[in-house]
């Protein structure tokens, strides 16, 4: 799919304004640190502008295409997965991006899923950092 090609390129790339193209108004992003999805295009786009800068070495290594249900409607879609390795923090993660796409080719939902156990915490806590620094979440430990 081109959208699939024109995402990676975007995300080597760390172009924001590519990926802002790519993804529908009400893109759901489901994460592999967080139950809920964050959800809407701003929230995904503030999101990667995290991810982007907290991935050291991030580098797609294959390309996977077909059809998979999707979380939001339960409808199969046309998806694509990209696996991934990239290092946060020293350690090193690999993963998947599962993109899912509406009828015109946009981006309408995107699984996150990472390995091992001690890459997810690292992204997770990385992540957090950046979106309370990015004004995206509250700072949880403001709350208590």
């Amino acid at each position: 799919m081109d959208t699939a090609a024109r995402f990676r390129a975007a995300v080597e790339k760390r172009d924001l304004d590519a990926l802002d193209e790519l993804f529908t108004d009400d893109i759901r992003l489901f994460s592999p640190v967080k139950f809920r999805p964050f959800e809407g295009k701003a929230m995904v786009l503030g999101l990667f502008g995290v991810l982007l800068r907290t991935f050291d070495d991030l580098r797609y290594v294959g390309h996977f295409e077909g059809t998979a249900e999707t979380g939001t409607d339960g409808q199969e879609a046309p998806s694509v997965v990209l696996p991934f390795r990239a290092t946060v923090r020293g350690t090193q993660i690999h993963g998947i991006d599962l993109l899912q796409f509406d009828g015109s080719g946009r981006v309408k939902e995107f699984t996150v899923m990472v390995r091992p156990q001690s890459a997810v915490h690292a992204l997770g806590q990385a992540v957090l950092e950046g979106l309370v620094a990015d004004g995206l979440v509250p700072d949880p430990a403001a709350a208590g």
